[in-house]
């Protein structure tokens, strides 16, 4: 089910002319008629063929000139059914009544169509972007998940069904996912991407990322979603960055599995080879009280986001997110107070650490090992949880194959707002673990 989709190669062949936009969406809508209802990416849609195709003449016609043509010219993006997008219904993944999260379209989404995108269509996504999961399935393999919340978003970009497509992420939505999925999931620093437009879980981690299939269709994106980007010329890259990598032995790495740690440990090691220096940090000594901290401040925040409709609409609600929202009412004002100011400190500590280590760049598993099998279970986001919670940029890019052939993700780290930086460091690093990949699939 995994097919190629380049951002970047087709959106230069869209505009220049090269492809003709509406032979491309039809030979897409081919496919996802093909692969959709296996991976069950898409929420379903009447003429999604007629719709796109309407949306590519209509952008044909406003950009005559290949020259004047925006940079998504005719790109299709999925977006995951948590953003209001104007002309579709928004449930959040839900059975509760569409009509209470109408609303202004996400700015988020705005801003890709005024880039030149069209609507592939929503994606499915777990209740609430929660764990309660929807129907989708992995493409590498049928029968294990793809990830959440950001399900659909991640399977439809894997799959080939578009080149971009839009998440977001509360503990792990966007880094799990994109591992599990083998692609490249970023989550830029925490309101570098305005949230708007969205039905919130929890507004202190609520961070909009995105899914492309290379870092170099992540970096592509990210001038025209994130606030005040700065080109690559403000970038000095002047020599390779120092890794911060947990200790072995530590709490926060005792978290995932040995095939995962084992792997992170020949991923350092290949990058190690390629000249790159890395630090055993002790890092996160406290990570089981983070962990708690994080998720009583997001229960106690979907609490507060549902009161408006929970006790009329309780009955749909499913029984993991009826759970969350209920530990949530029992969280007092002022105990939400401690868990919010939690973030800064811990933000403080990791940047601090890194200083006074001289790091750029935490490396880690992206996840406690490869997608679980089944479709119960989402996967755990533990991997992802404290650089949530404190707000820093997060990207995972493919990085091995467990013993069962799944993708296995890393995960790079930077500090507040050096979002730029962290993909310029990023992308040779991703190259070189490729290598190996490809290695690894060709052994397969």
């Amino acid at each position: 089910m995994i097919h190629s989709a380049s951002l970047m190669g087709t959106a230069a062949a869209l505009r220049s002319g090269q492809m003709d936009p509406v032979a491309y969406i039809d030979t897409l809508c081919a496919w996802i008629d093909t692969v959709d209802p296996q991976v069950h990416a898409l929420l379903p849609e009447e003429d999604r063929r007629g719709r796109l195709q309407a949306e590519v003449a209509a952008l044909q016609r406003r950009y005559p000139d290949p020259a004047s043509r925006p940079p998504l010219y005719c790109i299709p993006v999925g977006i995951k059914d948590t953003f209001r997008v104007d002309g579709f219904p928004t449930r959040a993944g839900s059975r509760l009544p569409a009509e209470l999260f109408a609303g202004e379209e996400a700015s988020c989404v705005r801003a890709l169509r005024e880039a030149g995108a069209c609507i592939l269509g929503k994606t499915v996504t777990t209740e609430f972007a929660y764990f309660e999961p929807g129907e989708t399935r992995n493409p590498h393999n049928l029968n294990h998940t793809p990830g959440g919340s950001s399900s659909g978003s991640v399977a439809a970009v894997a799959a080939g069904m578009c080149p971009l497509a839009l998440g977001t992420q509360v503990i792990g939505s966007t880094i799990r996912p994109a591992a599990f999925c083998g692609i490249v999931g970023f989550k830029p620093t925490y309101g570098r991407i305005p949230i708007d437009g969205l039905v919130r879980c929890a507004d202190s981690v609520e961070h909009v990322g995105y899914f492309t299939q290379s870092v170099a269709d992540c970096s592509y994106v990210a001038p025209l979603l994130c606030r005040d980007w700065r080109g690559e010329d403000s970038v000095r890259v002047e020599s390779l960055p120092v890794l911060g990598a947990p200790l072995s032995d530590g709490l926060y790495l005792a978290q995932a599995s040995a095939e995962a740690l084992a792997a992170f440990e020949e991923q350092l090691t290949l990058l190690k080879k390629a000249g790159y220096r890395i630090r055993r940090i002790p890092v996160l000594p406290d990570i089981e009280k983070i962990n708690r901290q994080h998720m009583r401040m997001v229960f106690a925040e979907m609490a507060r986001v549902h009161a408006p409709w929970f006790t009329r609409y309780e009955a749909l609600y499913r029984p993991r997110t009826l759970a969350a929202i209920r530990e949530g009412q029992t969280v007092s004002d002022e105990e939400l107070r401690q868990e919010r100011e939690g973030r800064a400190r811990l933000r403080e500590m990791i940047e601090t650490l890194m200083k006074q280590a001289g790091i750029d760049l935490w490396v880690t598993p992206a996840t406690p090992g490869p997608a679980p099998e089944g479709l119960d279970s989402t996967g755990s986001p533990l991997m992802n949880l404290p650089w949530t919670y404190a707000g820093l940029p997060a990207i995972t890019v493919p990085a091995g194959l467990a013993a069962n052939n799944l993708p296995l993700g890393l995960q790079c780290v930077g500090a507040a707002m050096a979002d730029e930086q962290l993909l310029s460091w990023v992308a040779p690093m991703a190259d070189i673990l490729a290598s190996r990949l490809q290695f690894l699939e060709d052994q397969a």
